[in-house]
Protein backbone atom coordinates (compact mmCIF):
# COMPACT_ATOMS: atom_id res chain seq x y z
CA UNK A 1 0.00 0.00 0.00
CA UNK A 2 1.31 3.43 -0.95
CA UNK A 3 0.58 6.06 1.68
CA UNK A 4 -0.36 9.44 0.27
CA UNK A 5 -0.48 12.14 2.97
CA UNK A 6 -3.12 14.83 2.75
CA UNK A 7 -3.28 18.10 4.71
CA UNK A 8 -7.10 17.94 4.81
CA UNK A 9 -9.08 16.12 7.52
CA UNK A 10 -11.46 13.39 6.36
CA UNK A 11 -15.03 14.35 5.53
CA UNK A 12 -16.36 12.15 8.34
CA UNK A 13 -14.85 14.22 11.10
CA UNK A 14 -11.64 15.52 12.60
CA UNK A 15 -8.68 13.12 12.73
CA UNK A 16 -7.06 11.93 15.93
CA UNK A 17 -4.11 14.23 16.65
CA UNK A 18 -1.00 12.57 18.08
CA UNK A 19 2.42 13.85 19.02
CA UNK A 20 5.36 11.60 18.12
CA UNK A 21 9.03 11.96 18.99
CA UNK A 22 11.70 10.99 16.44
CA UNK A 23 14.87 10.21 18.37
CA UNK A 24 18.19 8.47 17.84
CA UNK A 25 21.91 8.99 18.03
CA UNK A 26 23.92 11.76 16.42
CA UNK A 27 23.62 11.41 12.63
CA UNK A 28 21.01 8.62 12.70
CA UNK A 29 18.74 10.39 10.18
CA UNK A 30 16.13 12.13 12.33
CA UNK A 31 16.05 15.40 10.37
CA UNK A 32 15.95 13.43 7.11
CA UNK A 33 13.00 11.32 8.30
CA UNK A 34 10.95 14.32 9.44
CA UNK A 35 11.69 16.18 6.21
CA UNK A 36 10.88 13.16 4.03
CA UNK A 37 7.41 12.56 5.41
CA UNK A 38 6.22 16.03 6.44
CA UNK A 39 3.40 17.49 4.35
CA UNK A 40 4.43 20.99 5.42
CA UNK A 41 7.81 22.64 5.07
CA UNK A 42 9.50 21.23 8.16
CA UNK A 43 10.87 23.45 10.87
CA UNK A 44 14.56 22.69 11.24
CA UNK A 45 17.10 24.03 13.70
CA UNK A 46 20.20 22.68 12.00
CA UNK A 47 23.48 24.50 12.40
CA UNK A 48 26.87 23.90 10.81
CA UNK A 49 29.30 21.77 12.75
CA UNK A 50 32.33 23.70 13.95
CA UNK A 51 35.80 22.84 15.16
CA UNK A 52 34.63 23.61 18.69
CA UNK A 53 32.38 20.51 18.64
CA UNK A 54 35.02 18.18 17.24
CA UNK A 55 36.01 16.83 20.66
CA UNK A 56 32.43 16.01 21.72
CA UNK A 57 30.65 15.10 18.46
CA UNK A 58 32.51 12.20 16.87
CA UNK A 59 32.08 11.94 13.10
CA UNK A 60 33.49 8.41 12.91
CA UNK A 61 31.47 6.63 10.26
CA UNK A 62 29.59 9.80 9.22
CA UNK A 63 32.47 11.95 8.04
CA UNK A 64 30.32 13.69 5.40
CA UNK A 65 27.95 15.13 8.02
CA UNK A 66 28.20 18.94 8.10
CA UNK A 67 25.22 20.06 10.22
CA UNK A 68 23.48 19.07 13.44
CA UNK A 69 20.13 19.78 15.09
CA UNK A 70 20.52 22.11 18.08
CA UNK A 71 16.89 22.30 19.29
CA UNK A 72 14.36 20.17 17.42
CA UNK A 73 12.80 19.42 14.04
CA UNK A 74 9.06 19.70 13.49
CA UNK A 75 6.83 18.28 10.79
CA UNK A 76 3.23 17.18 10.28
CA UNK A 77 1.71 14.18 8.53
CA UNK A 78 -1.99 13.52 7.90
CA UNK A 79 -3.09 9.92 7.27
CA UNK A 80 -6.80 10.08 6.42
CA UNK A 81 -6.80 6.52 5.04
CA UNK A 82 -5.43 4.90 8.21
CA UNK A 83 -7.84 2.61 10.14
CA UNK A 84 -8.43 5.65 12.36
CA UNK A 85 -7.78 8.95 10.51
CA UNK A 86 -4.65 10.48 12.02
CA UNK A 87 -2.82 13.78 12.12
CA UNK A 88 0.71 13.25 13.40
CA UNK A 89 2.84 16.04 14.82
CA UNK A 90 6.49 14.99 14.58
CA UNK A 91 9.23 16.31 16.86
CA UNK A 92 12.81 15.32 16.02
CA UNK A 93 15.28 15.49 18.89
CA UNK A 94 18.94 16.50 18.82
CA UNK A 95 20.98 13.33 18.98
CA UNK A 96 23.80 14.16 21.37
CA UNK A 97 23.58 12.89 24.95
CA UNK A 98 24.11 16.41 26.32
CA UNK A 99 20.61 17.33 25.11
CA UNK A 100 18.85 14.71 27.27
CA UNK A 101 17.13 17.43 29.34
CA UNK A 102 15.51 18.68 26.13
CA UNK A 103 14.34 15.17 25.33
CA UNK A 104 12.16 15.30 28.46
CA UNK A 105 10.48 18.49 27.24
CA UNK A 106 9.92 17.17 23.72
CA UNK A 107 8.47 13.91 25.06
CA UNK A 108 5.74 15.55 27.13
CA UNK A 109 2.35 14.72 25.67
CA UNK A 110 3.78 12.28 23.13
CA UNK A 111 1.98 9.04 22.30
CA UNK A 112 5.33 7.36 21.69
CA UNK A 113 8.73 7.58 20.02
CA UNK A 114 10.66 6.21 17.08
CA UNK A 115 14.32 5.49 17.80
CA UNK A 116 16.29 5.61 14.55
CA UNK A 117 19.34 3.35 14.61
CA UNK A 118 22.51 3.60 12.53
CA UNK A 119 24.21 0.19 12.63
CA UNK A 120 27.53 1.83 11.74
CA UNK A 121 27.39 3.62 15.11
CA UNK A 122 25.20 1.29 17.16
CA UNK A 123 26.63 2.50 20.46
CA UNK A 124 24.92 5.86 19.95
CA UNK A 125 21.52 4.14 20.19
CA UNK A 126 21.84 2.94 23.78
CA UNK A 127 21.15 6.33 25.37
CA UNK A 128 17.85 7.05 23.53
CA UNK A 129 16.68 3.46 24.07
CA UNK A 130 17.43 3.70 27.79
CA UNK A 131 15.77 7.11 27.98
CA UNK A 132 12.41 5.91 26.67
CA UNK A 133 12.60 2.75 28.76
CA UNK A 134 13.20 4.89 31.86
CA UNK A 135 10.35 7.37 31.20
CA UNK A 136 7.97 4.57 30.22
CA UNK A 137 7.09 5.97 26.80
CA UNK A 138 6.23 3.32 24.17
CA UNK A 139 8.79 3.24 21.36
CA UNK A 140 9.78 1.31 18.28
CA UNK A 141 13.27 0.89 16.85
CA UNK A 142 13.73 1.66 13.15
CA UNK A 143 17.03 0.59 11.60
CA UNK A 144 17.94 3.24 9.04
CA UNK A 145 19.56 1.41 6.13
CA UNK A 146 22.31 3.78 5.05
CA UNK A 147 23.98 3.29 1.68
CA UNK A 148 27.01 1.08 2.05
CA UNK A 149 26.15 -0.05 5.57
CA UNK A 150 26.00 -3.76 6.38
CA UNK A 151 22.45 -5.12 6.47
CA UNK A 152 21.52 -6.80 9.75
CA UNK A 153 18.36 -8.75 10.48
CA UNK A 154 16.09 -6.86 12.90
CA UNK A 155 16.46 -9.65 15.45
CA UNK A 156 20.23 -9.19 15.40
CA UNK A 157 19.71 -5.51 16.20
CA UNK A 158 17.26 -6.46 18.97
CA UNK A 159 19.86 -8.73 20.53
CA UNK A 160 22.64 -6.14 20.25
CA UNK A 161 20.49 -3.47 21.91
CA UNK A 162 19.10 -5.93 24.50
CA UNK A 163 15.52 -5.06 23.60
CA UNK A 164 12.58 -7.07 24.93
CA UNK A 165 10.38 -8.95 22.49
CA UNK A 166 7.60 -6.40 23.11
CA UNK A 167 9.52 -3.60 21.33
CA UNK A 168 8.99 -3.66 17.54
CA UNK A 169 12.19 -3.53 15.46
CA UNK A 170 11.80 -2.65 11.78
CA UNK A 171 14.01 -1.49 8.91
CA UNK A 172 13.53 1.66 6.86
CA UNK A 173 15.11 4.18 4.54
CA UNK A 174 14.66 7.55 6.27
CA UNK A 175 14.68 9.25 2.84
CA UNK A 176 11.58 7.36 1.70
CA UNK A 177 8.24 8.93 2.76
CA UNK A 178 6.40 5.60 2.56
CA UNK A 179 9.01 3.86 4.69
CA UNK A 180 8.82 6.57 7.35
CA UNK A 181 5.01 6.61 7.29
CA UNK A 182 5.02 2.84 7.77
CA UNK A 183 7.28 3.17 10.80
CA UNK A 184 4.98 5.81 12.28
CA UNK A 185 1.94 3.56 11.83
CA UNK A 186 3.85 0.73 13.51
CA UNK A 187 4.49 3.03 16.47
CA UNK A 188 0.84 4.14 16.68
CA UNK A 189 -0.29 0.51 16.69
CA UNK A 190 2.30 -0.39 19.32
CA UNK A 191 1.30 2.53 21.54
CA UNK A 192 -2.37 1.65 21.19
CA UNK A 193 -1.62 -1.88 22.39
CA UNK A 194 0.54 -0.67 25.26
CA UNK A 195 -1.54 -0.31 28.40
CA UNK A 196 1.12 1.35 30.55
CA UNK A 197 1.17 5.05 31.38
CA UNK A 198 4.43 6.91 30.83
CA UNK A 199 6.24 8.18 33.89
CA UNK A 200 6.20 11.72 32.55
CA UNK A 201 2.52 11.83 33.33
CA UNK A 202 0.69 11.03 30.11
CA UNK A 203 -1.18 7.96 28.91
CA UNK A 204 -0.54 6.51 25.42
CA UNK A 205 -3.77 8.18 24.20
CA UNK A 206 -2.56 11.67 25.11
CA UNK A 207 -2.84 14.30 22.39
CA UNK A 208 -1.10 17.63 21.98
CA UNK A 209 -3.38 19.56 24.32
CA UNK A 210 -0.79 19.41 27.12
CA UNK A 211 2.33 19.72 24.96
Amino acid sequence: MVLRPSPRPPAGGAPTVLKIVIAGGFGAGKTTAVGAVSEITPLSTEECLTEASADVDSLAGIEAKQTTTVAFDFGRLSLPDAPVPLELFLFGTPGQDRFVDLWYDLSRGAVGAVVLVDTRRLESSFTPVSFFEDVGLPFVVAVNQFDGAHRYHPEQVRTALELPASVPVVTCDARDPNHVAGVLLTLVGHAANNASTSRIGHAPTTTLQDA
